[in-house]
């Protein structure tokens, strides 16, 4: 099959969790035989034009001047160029900024969505986006002939909302099993004697409440916050906690070999994501061997079940904190996630879904 992948910045990954599973998917599918395609940004710091026998499709993305709405002129400009390429089937990653333009999409492609999260409920849009992004998702789902769920929670609610069928597709990571302590010194730290959490600096990933419940604690252990925070809310929450030196601020980190042994070597990792599917980071840190003390909610609970700490509030996380809860206690949590992590979500795994998805779309050809 020749597949296109839209919807992403470009591969190889160099800013987030679309561009991540691109660039998994797009290697497997090729290592399967297939001719895959992905759409990049002209300002992607890679301009070869393939990367691991991937294929590569640069058109002009104007976001770093324009702002969001170059994100749609990008959009544009990879659907529109999407209409001469004859591909079998085309997978768009979420629904933002594309589906505007979903009319445009070459009517022989069988046209995939991955409807990420609920886009509409992030609480840092203004009530004007929000309002456009119901509409953005709902012109996502009448312009796709066959829809892709990453969680269970998202399978149920676009049934529910718009009785659209959906195939569950969960999100993949790799299984970490080469911990390294010496990794970790440099950041002042000592194996399992601190709480961690990783997360974009925004309201709906409860990080005001988690630290909120590490301030009121009685908890010495360091708590480290590792995010960009060079956005309004991140620089409201790095001034408020800057008189605690519990509460340190880590900035960005990339280093996947960093990131997974920070994890290994967590007490608690705090996860407070409450909107979207199945979150990477949530992934990589049960594949890292995290004790995950998790926001409570349906798509949080639906990939940990009873394998996890919860809370859903800051006295929740005093609490805990409070308990002097420590991680090898909870062995039984954190082996039953790596059970999951290689049963369920790895990338493997997840590419053999698709390619089986996509062979039986393929045969079937539009349902609309």
């Amino acid at each position: 099959m020749r597949i296109a992948i839209l919807g992403t910045r470009g591969i190889p990954n160099n800013y987030g969790g679309f561009e991540q599973f691109a660039e998994y998917l797009s290697k497997g599918l090729t290592e399967l035989g297939h001719e895959t395609f992905v759409y990049s940004g002209s300002d992607h710091v890679y301009q070869e034009k393939t990367w691991n026998k991937v294929h590569l499709i640069h058109k002009y993305n104007p976001e770093r001047w324009m702002g969001t709405a170059g994100q749609f002129i990008y959009d544009l400009f990879c659907i529109l160029d999407s209409r001469r390429r004859k591909f079998d089937i085309i997978l768009q990653l979420g629904y933002t900024s594309s589906s505007v333009w979903g009319k445009l999409l070459p009517r022989k492609a069988v046209i995939v969505t991955n409807m990420d999260g609920l886009e509409w409920k992030r609480t840092k849009y203004s009530s004007k986006v929000r309002n456009f992004l119901k509409h953005a998702e709902k012109w996502g789902v009448n312009t796709s002939d066959y829809l892709v769920a990453d969680s269970i929670g998202i399978q149920k609610y676009l049934k529910e909302r718009y009785n659209a069928d959906s195939r569950y597709i969960a999100y993949g990571t790799d299984h970490f099993s080469k911990p390294d302590s010496t990794t970790i010194t440099k950041y002042g730290i000592t194996a399992y004697n601190y709480n961690m959490l990783i997360a974009r600096m925004e309201p709906e990933n409860n990080i005001e409440t988690i630290l909120d419940g590490v301030l009121g604690s009685d908890c010495q252990m360091p708590m480290l916050v590792i995010g960009r925070y060079d956005n309004q809310f991140g620089k409201y929450l790095a001034a408020k906690y800057s008189s605690d030196e519990r509460i340190r601020f880590l900035g960005s980190l990339y280093d996947i070999q960093v990131l997974n042994n920070l994890r290994y070597y967590s007490n608690i990792y705090f996860h407070g994501h409450s909107v979207g599917g199945t979150n990477p980071s949530l992934l990589e840190a049960m594949a890292s061997n995290a004790l995950v003390c998790a926001h409570d909610n349906d798509f949080n609970r639906a990939i940990l079940g009873e394998d996890a700490l919860y809370f859903r509030s800051t006295e929740d996380v005093t609490r805990l904190m409070n308990e002097k809860i420590s991680k090898g206690e909870y062995t039984k949590f954190t082996e039953n996630n790596s059970v999951k992590v290689l049963n369920l979500y790895s990338w493997e795994n997840i590419i053999n879904q698709y390619e089986s998805f996509f062979r039986e779309i393929s045969g079937i050809g539009k349902t609309k």
